[in-house]
């Protein structure tokens, strides 16, 4: 191009062996740099600054009653982000706070919490390739940690119930089942639902193989 113009024979578009050679090349820097081809890369958050230290925190007391004015559920000193409405916080803490009320196991922030999942999340990316190194994992750690702080968004109940405490948590929020019209198969789906409303999550059942009364 001189002047604005396209001169004879000069090409606009890319040259596509240009292309497809520029992404091998970084295929192969990133197999050499033990970098994930996923590259996750922060976003939100700092190096060397943690997304916990990224929200201001304070320790409130929860306390749930019911028509009749009856605690139902209460827990006091737990460490929350200032942030969030009391609605927010009642509702993680009394559902979502891992352990026993009034054991040592029982969790009292929301900072443990959200360590639990994301940390636990991370842990099984690194095992399983998606995150190519401990620096990677890293920024996986924060970034998400970060958005479930700042209510940018959050999982479903059976990841907040499971992930962390079971070795093989349950984590799917719905299942959709399937029923044959015989006895034995209608009682199984029964206890294939009760399995899986014990863990947390719901169920659909396709019910279109069952005859008609």
């Amino acid at each position: 191009m001189r002047n604005g113009q396209v001169e004879s024979g000069e090409q606009l578009i890319p040259n596509p062996k240009s292309k497809r050679k520029a992404v091998a090349e970084r295929i192969v820097q990133l197999e050499q740099s033990a970098v994930s081809p996923w590259c996750i890369g922060r976003f939100f958050t700092q190096e060397g600054t943690s997304p916990y230290d990224t929200v201001a925190w304070e320790r409130r007391s929860i306390s749930i009653v019911d028509d009749g004015n009856k605690i139902i559920f209460e827990q006091d000193n737990v460490e929350v982000p200032a942030s969030w409405s009391q609605t927010a916080v009642t509702v993680v803490a009394s559902k979502y706070f891992a352990g026993e009320k009034g054991t040592p196991q029982r969790e009292t922030s929301i900072r443990t919490l959200i360590s639990r999942v994301v940390q636990t999340i991370a842990g099984w990316g690194e095992a399983q390739g998606y995150l190519g190194s401990p620096e990677e994992r890293a920024v996986f750690e924060d970034e998400l940690a970060y958005l479930l702080l700042h209510q940018h968004g959050s999982f479903n109940s059976p990841v907040w119930f499971n992930v962390g405490v079971r070795e093989h948590p349950q984590c799917s929020a719905c299942f959709i089942l399937s029923v044959d019209d015989t006895m034995d198969s209608l009682l199984e789906l029964q206890t294939i639902e009760g399995r899986l409303f014990k863990w947390g999550s719901g169920t659909g059942s396709n019910l279109s193989s069952i005859r008609s009364s």
